[in-house]
């Protein structure tokens, strides 16, 4: 199983092969973005590894959202609750924690 040093990420963090994920190694990412995982960012995460399963892509912030409210429950299902989970961008850090690729459209 990979680890953090070994594992081939892109200039940026994200993993090159999500296969290389594991657990472990999304302890480890959140260590470098300075985040303690919860289970809450484990609800977070796995929601995001099984869209990406389906669609094949990081959601971006807006579906991100959608999807927790839509999953997670309307009071979670907002970006004041993923923001407080993953700043400063969730998207982009909640995709490079679960070991996919960057979201298309964030910056």
């Amino acid at each position: 199983m990979p680890s953090i040093n070994t594992v081939k990420r892109d200039q940026e963090g994200y993993l090159i092969n999500s296969q290389d994920w594991s657990e472990p190694l999304a302890e480890a990412l959140a260590k470098e973005e300075n985040i303690t995982l919860s289970a809450e960012h484990w609800d977070v995460i796995q929601l995001l590894r099984n869209f990406y399963l389906e669609f094949e892509q990081s959601p971006a912030m807006r579906i991100l959202v959608k999807q927790i409210g839509l999953q997670l429950g309307k009071e979670k299902g907002n970006s004041i609750y993923v923001l407080g989970l993953f700043p400063p961008s969730p998207a982009k850090t909640a995709s490079k924690i679960a070991g996919l690729p960057k979201p298309l459209n964030c910056l």
